[in-house]
């Protein structure tokens, strides 16, 4: 039982907070129907609500999940409120997916950031920590960094030399700011992501790979996220940039000198060799790999696994190996698919054709 108990507060993440069915339309703005006064501790998804979990249905696709749902609140999308579900209550509202996000500061409430420096913290000569700085086990500062105000480094951090880090920063633990870092206002680091550390760099001459020295900044502007495990390199003799409001997920590649707009969204294992263009407003789905000195135009989309190998004009979704298109990579793999029972047909016809002996 205990182990069971253990299994669904894992499940949902309980929160620290209740909130009822009759707060929570209140909240989203939504319309109740059934029991206002349901209390629900924790979000979950619909195959796995509870009585005292709050949860959203937005596309009919999920309408068998919903009729078996015990969710004690449900949020649901207008033209789905009939569908029939065991849920104790429902909010019909416009975009369920995004209400749900409102409610989830909430029910889980951040952890209020008590300032200090831990005992443990290293600090280098010139170094400058501004006020209500959180500074965890094991940090390691070096010479002459600047730390902005509210700003946190949780354990095992580092900090290279004459590294700046902007106002109300979280960096995760593990994580490390090599020397040339620069990081702007509301960034956040997640573990054991490596900002800064030289690129790929070398001229073969006298027989050997000679490194090219990296004296380039690795500039991160505001509001920007980097995922847990993902690198960026330095410029190695200008800069490496990641726009304002640019979000990067775990596990990336980012090359120097590479140039990255306002606004993108970098999924999962993509690799952005040195020196490419990625204009704002961009995305680029997982696994793609991006080749170097190229452009990747405002507002374009690159599909999952795709090679870029040329420019990518504005707006344009392309995908595929190498990346072309999208409509037309479609129409390539479908022709591709083709191949096996065009090659038997023609097996076919020249197994018929007579034998006509030799000439």
């Amino acid at each position: 039982m205990a182990s069971d108990s253990l299994a669904r507060r894992a499940i949902g993440g309980e929160g620290q907070r209740v909130l009822t069915a009759a707060a929570i339309a209140d909240a989203v703005g939504g319309v109740l129907q059934g029991d206002g006064t349901v209390v629900v501790s924790a979000v979950a998804p619909l195959d796995r609500a509870e009585r005292h979990h709050v949860t959203f249905l937005a596309t009919a696709k999920y309408a068998s999940q919903f009729a078996d749902c015990e969710a004690g609140v449900v949020l649901v999308a207008p033209d789905l409120v009939d569908l029939p579900g065991k849920a104790l209550a429902k909010v019909v509202v416009e975009k369920p997916h995004e209400a749900i996000l409102a409610l989830l500061p909430a029910l889980y409430p951040t952890p209020v950031q008590v300032a200090g420096v831990h005992s443990t913290v290293v600090i280098g000569r010139g170094a400058q920590i501004a006020a209500g700085v959180a500074i965890g086990p094991y940090v390691v500062i070096g010479a002459g960094a600047r730390i902005g105000a509210g700003t946190r480094l949780d354990a095992h951090v580092v900090v290279g030399d004459g590294v700046e880090i902007g106002v109300e920063c979280h960096l995760f633990p593990g994580t490390t700011l090599s020397p040339g870092s620069v990081l702007h206002d509301r960034v956040r680091v997640h573990a054991g992501a490596r900002i800064g550390s030289d690129g790929f760099g070398y001229v073969f001459r006298g027989g050997v790979h000679e490194k090219i020295p990296h004296v380039g900044r690795c500039i991160l502007e505001s509001d920007v996220e980097i995922g847990a495990n993902t690198t960026i390199d330095r410029g190695s003799i200008g800069d490496t940039v990641i726009g304002a409001g640019t979000k990067i997920d775990n596990l990336v590649q980012i090359g120097h000198n590479v140039r990255m707009g306002r606004r993108c969204l970098v999924m999962s294992q993509v690799g952005i060799s040195g020196s490419a263009r990625i204009e704002d407003d961009c995305i680029v789905a997982g696994q793609a790999g991006v080749g170097g000195h190229l452009t990747i135009g405002r507002g374009a989309r690159i599909g999952g696994q795709a090679g870029v190998f040329g420019d990518v004009p504005a707006g344009q979704t392309w995908s595929g190996y190498p990346a072309r298109p999208h409509r037309e990579a479609l129409r390539a793999q479908a022709a591709l698919f083709k191949l096996p029972s065009l090659l038997r047909g023609i097996e076919r016809l020249l197994g018929e054709r007579p034998d006509r002996g030799s000439d």
